[in-house]
């Protein structure tokens, strides 16, 4: 199974029905984390983002930031009352701003809080599968292993784990190894998430492991490369796709938001990653970080599909 990574900002719902319409391969969506949900109903979970109106319950799974069982309470019980049969907790996040505050990856530093508070979550949640995503720790990537124990007497339908630590944040490279060591010792359903960016990296993966995979920035740089994991074929232009996607896309978000060229920076971040498909990387990513007006971002657009090639 192939799943695709949260990304804020840029895999809102939008971004996950326009991808879609275009592109096949991926089994399963995460949402971008939420917050604040402070009360039952919630304001914050009356949106698009999570109304089955607008999303495939049984393929998105809703997650959630915070660092106290009430409130991811309040939240699975929100999200199986709109039909959802899952729910994942950030553990991951390793934005200091976030993992400052004990949220996100920080949780992975302080293991006796988090281990109470995943307990007192499974006592409070009934009829919704719980999974979390997590890395290594978050100031050394032995903070994992004091997790171990409460992975595997709880009930976690999933456990994601990205092999870096968060004060890596994305340099370096996410360790197969360390994840390897961690299949034996974790007897829960193990999702592996981290750089690849390639048919041939996932191979590589495949042949070390037998587990599901996320895919995250590797699909936002080539949103073929699910097809390519799973040979789907498609005998259209990929280019041409390529660029549907994208008009589509832009389109999408100009009518969610009502017209408003605030839409532009959300482009401009999948661009920092879509850039990389192109055979000038960075003079595509010149041609898209000046826009600030929205007929200025359509002709960028247009130009670098008339300009650059796929690589």
């Amino acid at each position: 199974m192939l799943s695709l990574a949260p990304f804020q900002g840029i895999t809102d719902v939008v971004y996950r029905n326009i991808f879609k319409k275009h592109f096949r391969g991926i089994d399963k969506y995460y949402t971008p984390f939420f917050t604040g949900i402070q009360k039952d109903n919630s304001k914050s979970l009356r949106g698009e983002e999570i109304s089955p109106d607008f999303n495939d319950v049984n393929t998105v799974v809703p997650q959630i930031l915070s660092n106290t069982a009430e409130e991811i309470i309040r939240f699975a019980n929100q999200c199986k009352s709109m039909g959802y049969p899952e729910f994942n907790l950030n553990m991951g996040c390793p934005f200091p701003r976030v993992a400052n505050k004990t949220r996100g990856c920080g949780l992975m530093a302080d293991p006796d809080r988090t281990t109470k508070m995943l307990n007192d979550v499974f006592d409070g949640i009934d009829g919704i599968k719980f999974s979390i995503k997590c890395r290594l720790g978050y100031f050394n990537d032995e903070e994992i292993y004091a997790f171990i124990d409460t992975f595997n007497s709880l009930p976690f339908s999933e456990i994601i784990v990205h092999p870096r630590i968060g004060k890596q944040m994305y340099t370096g490279e996410a360790s197969l190894e360390k994840f390897m060591a961690l299949v034996p010792k974790i007897n829960k359903p193990l999702v592996y998430n981290g750089d690849i960016f390639t048919l041939a990296r996932y191979n590589t993966i495949l042949s070390s492991l037998s587990c599901d995979i996320m895919l995250g920035r590797g699909l936002l740089t080539n949103p073929f490369l699910a097809e390519e994991i799973k040979q789907i074929d498609n005998q259209q232009d990929k280019k041409q796709r390529l660029h549907n996607f994208v008009v589509d896309l832009y389109v999408e978000r100009l009518h969610h938001a009502g017209g408003s060229p605030k839409i532009i920076g959300s482009m401009k971040e999948l661009w920092k990653y879509m850039m990389n498909i192109f055979d000038d990387p960075q003079n595509v990513w010149r041609k898209v970080k000046k826009v600030n007006h929205l007929d200025e971002y359509e002709t960028a657009v247009e130009n670098i599909f008339n300009e650059y090639n796929l690589i």
